[in-house]
């Protein structure tokens, strides 16, 4: 336990050390996953969700991240590669899930009128985290080209998200 928290610690300073520590780490999948899973229960507490909220919220957060990770895996080394860049999925899905680690502070995002600054500060910290992740797994030495993986990414999986979303509620008869 005391490795998950310093390696949250870690990724939420932005240390490339705990990024690449995890990179590396074939068996942090799990913490990783852990770490996804507390960002979004902290989320939904701080939005005053309620349990089936938190289910609902902790499942698509996996889904998310297990997409998200895979759509920069494939920009990153397919489309945006540098001469160096080697990494895998599983190397991105535990350095990305590890920069969900800053979301944890979103707990509090019930308290009147403070909330709603410590959720934007969260997102933007997890932005940062993730900027950081990705540059780290794809072993990048440009932390624009990591910026540009993390927006075309981010768009491709709005995309993604409209999409099947679209054929969920379709599949259902919603609307």
């Amino acid at each position: 336990m005391a490795k998950l928290v310093d390696r949250m610690v870690g990724a939420a300073k932005l240390d490339v050390h705990t990024y690449e520590e995890v990179e590396a780490d074939s068996t942090a999948m799990g913490q990783a996953m852990t770490v996804v899973v507390l960002s979004s229960i902290a989320a939904g507490i701080g939005q005053g969700e309620g349990l089936g909220g938190l289910l609902v919220g902790s499942v698509a957060a996996l889904v998310g991240w297990f997409v998200w990770a895979f759509v920069t895996y494939f920009i990153g080394t397919k489309i945006l590669p540098q001469s160096q860049t080697e990494a895998n999925v599983g190397q991105l899905m535990r350095t990305i899930g590890f920069s969900a680690a800053p979301g944890v502070i979103r707990v509090v995002g019930f308290v009147p009128v403070l909330g709603w600054l410590v959720v934007l500060v969260a997102d933007i910290w997890m932005l940062a985290s993730m900027v950081v992740a990705v540059r780290q797994a794809l072993d990048y030495t440009s932390t624009w080209r990591a910026v540009g993986v993390c927006i075309i990414g981010w768009l491709a999986l709005i995309i993604i998200t409209a999409v099947l979303g679209g054929m969920t509620i379709a599949a259902l008869g919603i609307g």
